[in-house]
């Protein structure tokens, strides 16, 4: 069994208990509400006002398993109420970790409860380092089960009740080195293509005036609308009676976007994407090509080139052209 000079320290800290922690609101039904929703509780006793007064209890109360959230300091570590103390009730696992033991895991948790908590009641709670084990091996590797104990009070007038405690034991240690296998000879990776589109008896006239390097924009014979995406019915009068306008193929900047991130191959990074007011009236997104993306702007104009990828898809592309 080791004994590091430095474990005095550590065991000086076994049996102190630190200062309260304050929750930063009151308990509240909208708090309530919204757990339950996420945990997926429906019980009435803890979100019905009707149903509840019709209980033991004469008012709505929090769930039991709550008790640990009330206290939680938020988006930011560290992000305490007024009042709470400044002292770190975790300074026991910052020292052991000095000591080079970085890893921790966590072993186990118990929640205790004196009754349940009543909406407008006011928490905190205090921490105890209960207990620090001798060095221990396991599978993990090498260090100290570490117990702490957070004790739940309500703040009261006549004197702070009780009403919970959260027991939480932790294995800080230095992880075990595990023999690390001979590298597997990396397989060659094909060449990342371009997906193919979804092709439809309603879009194969789009994909096929691609090929042949024509802008085709589904034209709609009874009320002579164009629409884009194509469509199996035409969405300005519900005609079935469809069929295909060439369009010029130039127009202007309605919208755009440059994509950073994911970086999926085989597309450019950064990846700027346009959504182009074409001269017929109708909208579609499409790549942009030639482009300075620090010099994009809305309303500049663009004319389509066809471009094919993988030598079995062709796409229209948008290339800034002047005015």
């Amino acid at each position: 069994m080791a004994d590091y000079e430095w474990l005095s320290e550590v065991r000086s800290m076994v049996g102190r208990e630190y200062g309260r922690i304050y929750a930063w609101d009151d308990v509240n039904p909208a708090m309530v509400r919204q757990w339950c929703e996420v945990m997926g509780i429906e019980n009435p006793l803890y979100t019905d006002p009707d149903y509840a007064a019709t209980t033991e209890f004469g008012e709505l109360v929090a769930p039991p398993a709550m008790l640990q959230a009330w206290c939680l300091e938020g988006l930011h570590m560290n992000n305490y109420p007024p009042g709470s103390t400044d002292e770190n009730p975790y300074g026991v696992l910052k020292l052991i970790e000095s000591h080079g033991y970085p890893a921790v895991v966590a072993v186990n948790s118990e929640l205790s409860f004196e009754r349940y908590l009543k909406m407008g009641e006011k928490l905190y709670y205090t921490t105890l380092v209960k207990d620090v084990s001798d060095e221990k091996t396991t599978g993990l590797g090498t260090g100290f089960f570490v117990t702490l104990i957070m004790s739940f009070h309500s703040v009261k007038a006549g004197g702070d009740e009780p009403v919970g405690e959260l027991l939480f034991r932790v294995f800080k240690f230095r992880p075990a080195q595990a023999a690390k296998p001979a590298p597997a000879a990396k397989a060659e990776q094909p060449a990342a293509r371009r997906p193919l589109p979804g092709i439809s008896d309603d879009t194969r006239f789009f994909w096929e005036g691609c090929e042949a390097g024509e802008l085709r924009i589904q034209h709609c014979k009874a009320c002579n609308k164009l629409q884009h995406p194509p469509a199996p019915v035409c969405e300005h009068c519900h005609s079935f009676d469809l069929d295909y306008r060439v369009a010029r193929g130039t127009g202007e900047l309605y919208s755009f976007v440059v994509m950073h991130y994911p970086e999926v191959a085989p597309f450019d990074h950064p990846n700027p994407i346009g959504l182009i007011q074409l001269d017929e009236g109708v909208r579609l997104s499409a790549g942009l090509v030639g482009v300075d993306r620090s010099e994009l702007k809305i309303g500049q104009r663009l004319k389509v080139e066809f471009e094919t990828f993988d030598d079995q898809l062709t796409l229209p592309l948008f290339r800034p052209v002047s005015d």
